[in-house]
């Protein structure tokens, strides 16, 4: 067992396991492939990342970085985040004051501009100016959730790429090659379990990984949905299942038991009954409406509802369709 194995909490794996270079990206091939080319073509342009959380947005912007500077990336490679600094005194200031200063060696700079999306419209506006004023010797790259909220301007002087979330496939890949290099010894549920409590988020599985490492010697399904706080599909689906044959009761009693004991929080289940829905024994018409269900109920929350008083509301309405 490696040393790192012995004390799993010792460091974060997220940031010990990332990958350095853009071929030990999983589960993006694609897109990899048109980012190496522009590198090896030495004709990077301004770039747009958009998709989920922990897909692998920020690790491919570092990628570059080293790729095109090596052991100097840190130092042609700035990196702000936009949710933090939102404001376009940001974009005048630190951005232009980077973008001008001088350098030797390289052609340009980079600009890494995360969770862009958080940027006010001035700010964006300021950053359309910006990016032509300095086009010559720097490049941006932009990372958002929502390319919808990033303005056209800027989004037309960019490549975009979409980052879906990872497979399936790619999620398991990586829990077994960080379980292997940490001597931990994972079940096969368990690395189900992993993988559906990802949800297609990379950072999320090695995260869930290292903590159910520290509750005991193998991990197993039941450590994954504990240390989550993940309800197990099979609990999910029997929820619904018996509100839509008519048993409020013993629907709401499940409800409470995973707000209550488990600790899940209105939205997560609502993520997972959406996620879930055709995985269910349900007719057509029974999915059409449990979905509609769905909806409501997410939207009442997202506007700042009571989650219990909605989540109930959403299994009486299957209860009463199917009386």
């Amino acid at each position: 067992m490696s040393e790192a194995g012995s004390s799993p909490g010792r460091e974060v794996w997220i940031e010990k396991y990332r990958p350095q270079t853009l071929g030990d990206i999983k589960g993006h091939e694609d897109i990899v492939e048109r980012l190496q080319s522009y590198i090896d073509q030495q004709d990077l342009p301004h770039l747009l990342f958009s998709g989920p959380a922990g897909v692998g947005k920020t690790t491919s912007a570092t990628a570059i970085a080293r790729a095109v500077y090596g052991d100097d990336w840190r130092g042609n490679f700035l990196e702000l985040n936009a949710s933090d600094q939102r404001g376009i005194d940001v974009v005048r200031d630190r951005i232009k004051n980077f973008a001008r200063s001088a350098f030797g060696g390289y052609d340009y700079r980079i600009i890494f501009l995360d969770e862009a999306d958080s940027l006010t419209s001035d700010a964006q506006s300021a950053l359309r100016r910006t990016m032509e004023q300095f086009s010559d010797n720097t490049r941006f790259i932009l990372s958002c959730n929502y390319s919808s909220k990033i303005i056209d301007p800027i989004q037309s002087r960019c490549a975009v790429f979409r980052f879906g979330p990872l497979s399936d496939e790619a999620i398991e890949a990586q829990v077994r090659e960080t379980a292997a290099q940490e001597g931990i010894e994972v079940s096969e549920d368990g690395v189900e379990a992993l993988v559906y409590a990802a949800s297609g988020d990379m950072r999320r599985a090695i995260n869930s990984l290292q903590a159910a490492a520290t509750t005991g010697e193998v991990v197993d399904e039941e450590a994954v949905y504990r240390i989550t706080s993940t309800a197990r599909p099979e609990e999910i689906e029997a929820m619904v299942s018996t509100a839509i044959d008519g048993d409020f009761l013993a629907a709401r009693s499940t409800l409470d038991t995973l707000i209550t004991d488990v600790g899940m929080a209105g939205g997560d289940i609502i993520d997972q009954l959406h996620r879930s829905v055709w995985d269910f024994d349900l007719t057509q018409r029974e999915a059409i409406t449990l979905m509609e269900r769905i909806g409501e109920a997410d939207y009442r929350i997202t506007e700042g509802a009571n989650e219990q008083v909605q989540l109930e509301a959403l299994l009486a309405a299957l209860a009463l369709d199917d009386a």
